[in-house]
């Protein structure tokens, strides 16, 4: 008969495992060899047991393995101690799990404070998001609060989700702030098309009027009401860009037709038209000291009590009216150009347009610079020259498309 501390191998080959009080249980029988080999054997599936043990210990403890995965392969591994067929220890391995079991349970509690944690900060977090957004849907500042709530979206995605019902019922408000301040901003720059649509459309009829004046040799009461229609149309406001300066060329022409006509059979004024010229060379030079344009409201107000004063002067010479003219005309088209960039400025479709078209540049002028320097490397000259030609061209344009987008202040 062979032993050891833990087990023996009696005579008739039989193999037992002997736990710390001295009893014993059987595992096995050996009938291959000798005790001593029979004892290594069972040794040896106990080492294995050990090293089971040790690998789950090291990632209980390094991995995030969840406590219902690590309960499950602990319980697993406690039958193979209860049942095992192995000499050894095994109250020593029982003790080891119990415990992995007490480490388990202490993470499971470390986690649940841990993600009660989380949650409470995310709860926060959102909801700081949500009063944010219902404070910018109220904002006009269009461009600015737009690009901020496209940013409160970015940081409502990294944030861990909540409880269903809290999560839904804070998205819901997130949501609704969004497309409140989507609808406001639409309706802003709809109402805006629609102003300058109805403006078109005035002043489409302004100048059918003019047009049919403009051969009149009523000059007194044509004259009167060619005043009653340039009031109208200050009234009106601007029509789109592309039909604003047509009209009036239209509007002008029609006047210039008229007042020409009437300049011919009263020569005799000639001379008051004279002074007239002075008093507006004097006004035309009020007016070219409100640029460069600085605040635009002061300088919108100050040429349009400089223009009355100049409408109330009467006609100067037609030789002399160019001139006189292009230079009240220059400074107020640089009222209306400053009064088209604070518009744009609060577009954010045409700087989206804008940006797309100097990206696309971008991407050319890149590309064609690569295949420039290939050609040179290449030794093809003559195509590196048609490629360089296509390339300043693009270049030129991207260069105005970027000046046309630092105009949106970008």
């Amino acid at each position: 008969m062979s032993s050891d501390p833990w087990g023996r191998v009696d005579e008739t080959g039989t193999v037992y495992v002997r736990s710390a009080d001295g009893s014993e249980r059987e595992v096995g029988s050996w009938k291959a060899g000798s005790p001593d080999e029979a004892l290594a054997y069972f040794k040896r599936k106990y080492d294995g047991l050990v090293v089971e043990i040790g690998l789950l210990e090291r990632r209980v403890k390094t991995t995030d393995l969840s406590a219902k995965d690590a309960m499950t392969a602990i319980e697993h591994l406690r039958e193979q101690v209860t049942d095992a067929h192995a000499i050894g220890d095994l109250e020593a391995l029982g003790k080891r799990l119990d415990k992995l079991v007490e480490s388990v349970e202490a993470r499971r509690e470390e986690r649940k404070v841990q993600k009660a944690k989380q949650s409470d900060e995310a709860r926060h977090s959102k909801e700081a998001l949500v009063v944010e957004a219902e404070e910018l849907a109220q904002s006009e500042q269009w461009r600015a609060a737009g690009e901020r709530l496209r940013a409160l979206v970015d940081t409502w995605k990294g944030l861990p989700r909540l409880d269903r019902k809290s999560d839904d019922e804070l998205w819901h408000r997130f949501s609704h702030a969004r497309s409140a301040f989507s609808k406001r901003r639409k309706a802003h720059f709809a109402s805006l098309d629609a102003q300058r649509e109805e403006a078109r459309k005035t002043k489409e009829k302004l100048v059918a009027e003019a047009e049919s004046l403009s051969n009149s040799t009523d000059w007194g009461a044509t004259a009167a009401r060619y005043r009653d229609l340039m009031t109208d149309w200050k009234a009106a406001g601007r029509a789109q860009r592309e039909h604003e300066d047509d009209l009036w060329n239209r509007f002008r022409g029609a006047q210039d037709v008229f007042f020409a006509a009437r300049s011919a059979v009263f020569a005799e004024r000639d001379a008051e038209q004279g002074e007239n010229l002075k008093l507006k060379e004097v006004l035309a030079d009020e007016a070219e000291k409100l640029l460069p344009i600085g605040d635009l409201k002061s300088a919108r107000a100050a040429f349009r009590s400089i223009n009355e004063r100049w409408e109330a002067i009467g006609h100067v010479p037609r030789d002399a009216r160019p001139k006189v003219e292009g230079r009240m005309h220059t400074v107020e088209r640089a009222i209306q150009e400053s009064e088209e960039a604070e518009w744009r400025r609060t577009n954010p479709e045409a700087r989206a347009r804008a940006e797309g078209l100097t990206g696309q540049l971008q991407a050319a002028v890149d590309k064609l610079s690569g295949q420039v320097e290939q050609a040179r490397t290449q030794g093809n000259n003559a195509k590196a020259d048609k490629l360089q030609r296509e390339l300043d061209g693009r270049q030129a344009l991207l260069d105005q498309a970027v000046k046309g987008l630092h105009e949106f202040g970008g």
